[in-house]
């Protein structure tokens, strides 16, 4: 059995463990070595795509037949009815005139890159060419592409700094960070008053007439582990973006379409009636079926644009493709049929509770935060707060014990931030682990899942304090 990789992608030369068969919950995964075979309980559904499960029937079936009904259609001139009907679906469950368009695409990455181009377009139909600024916050993730690696920020970015869009072009203000954020004598509203203010002077100190859009996290995925933010402050964010001229820009690609228990994100942080100008969605849309993402335009932009030009300013090859948009659709339509999302809900509330119950005695758990499908945990000392040991790669010894005890999960560092040690690397701080489950989670998984993490945690806390001493 060959070892050698010919994919570009993880640890280039070695081949990585392989994904051979799965259905639901549950993935078997063989060893590449040695050949042995497992079964795990797909606990975080690669990078939080599942919302389905596995080899869902009805989703097999769909795709057969969008397979023998759909054909290519270019965007720049043919249309096909796929990228309608789905359009119509996701603008009919979202909360009444929050959005009027939409346009689907392959990933998220391109979602965020199409939705800084729709902005730019925005002023340009308004005969507003000044505005080229794009505000987003520290320790996040937007996607891979040049401009949304931009507006991103954290340690994937290093390597490439020299190619992206500067940083007059890219400003940032401070991460939504309640645990560390909210100092002794501090109240929630305090703290969002705080974020605020930076906001706007960061407003104040570029030029309002030069910035675009504030391009924001609704909860901070990956980067920084699953961080709500605080009471108000998406609200408050939105209210400054219009005082100034700039589109509220949310970024649901990891969070989105059913995590939070509700279909967006957004309608558990923000007061009813209020949403985001521009939106993106990708990952739980196709479920990993399809690749498809998409960019959600609420009518005060798309209006803008038909009252200008009329016309959408480029075309890439696979936008809106057919069969994409056809299992997709089909995606959505049985999530929502079935109120997966507020039934996994209930699920992955009871995991948090329980992981929360099971280590509280523990000497590296300090946060548990998130969504109810999508959630992760801090790991620092409860007491301090203080990051544990870099070099240690503690998230990642975790997430390794994790396979062993036969879950995935997904571990980061940089949930704190990084610094240049003496030698010039790039250090890391800080440790979290994430989980985000398909919405048909039972409790019967729920309890699995916990029992298998929070042992991993335990073992890997146990070697993590014998090594410190």
């Amino acid at each position: 059995m060959s070892t050698e990789s010919y994919v570009f992608q993880r640890v280039i030369s070695e081949v990585a463990p392989i994904l051979e068969k799965a259905e639901g919950m549950y993935i078997t995964v063989q060893d590449p070595k040695t050949g042995e075979e497992r079964v795990i309980i797909d606990a975080m559904t690669g990078a939080a795509v599942g919302s389905l499960g596995h080899q869902d029937l009805d989703i097999v079936q769909a795709m057969c037949n969008a397979a023998k009904t759909s054909n290519y259609a270019f965007g720049y001139y043919l249309g096909n009815r796929a990228s309608e009907d789905l359009s119509k679906f996701i603008i009919d469950n979202s909360p009444e005139n929050h959005f009027a368009s939409c346009l689907w695409v392959g990933s998220g990455s391109e979602a965020n890159e199409n939705a800084m181009k729709i902005v730019k377009q925005y002023h340009l139909e308004r005969n507003d060419s000044k505005r080229y600024r794009y505000i987003s916050r520290y320790n996040s993730y937007h996607g891979f592409t040049i401009g949304a690696l931009s507006v991103g920020d954290g340690i994937r970015k290093v390597d490439f700094k020299d190619i992206l869009l500067s940083e007059e072009q890219t400003p940032k203000v401070s991460a939504c960070y309640p645990f560390r954020g909210i100092k002794e004598g501090m109240t929630e509203e305090d703290y969002t008053n705080q974020l605020l203010k930076e906001l706007e002077d960061k407003f104040i100190e570029c030029d309002p007439s030069t910035v675009a859009a504030c391009f924001f996290e609704t909860v901070g995925g990956s980067s920084f582990g699953t961080v709500p933010p605080p009471k108000g402050y998406l609200d408050g964010a939105k209210v400054i973006c219009e005082k100034y001229g700039a589109l509220f820009c949310l970024d649901e690609v990891m969070v989105g379409l059913g995590r939070n228990g509700k279909y967006h994100c957004y309608e558990s942080f923000m007061k009813a009636g209020s949403g985001p100008d521009i939106m993106t969605v990708g990952k739980t849309i196709g479920s990993g079926y399809v690749t498809l993402a998409g960019v959600l335009i609420s009518p005060k932009v798309k209006d803008a644009v038909v009252a200008g030009s009329n016309k959408a300013n480029g075309a890439q090859t696979y936008h809106c493709h057919e069969f994409n948009c056809k299992v997709g659709l089909e995606v959505q339509k049985k999530l929502l049929a079935n109120n997966y999302p507020e039934k996994g809900a209930e699920v992955g509330k009871y995991m948090m509770e329980k992981i929360a119950e099971n280590t509280k005695t523990s000497k590296v758990v300090g946060d548990i935060r998130g969504l109810p499908l999508f959630f992760s945990i801090e790991f620092c000392d409860p007491t301090t707060k203080e990051h544990l040991v870099p070099q240690y790669g503690f998230a990642y010894k975790v997430q390794e014990k994790c396979l062993r005890n036969n879950i995935t999960s997904m571990a980061f560092q940089g949930t704190c931030g990084s610094y240049t040690d003496e030698d010039g690397n790039i250090v890391a701080l800080g440790d979290h682990i994430s989980l985000a489950p398909a919405y048909i989670i039972t409790f019967k998984e729920a309890d699995i899942i916990v029992d298998a993490l929070v042992k991993s945690i335990e073992e890997a806390e146990v070697e993590y304090l014998a090594a410190e001493k």
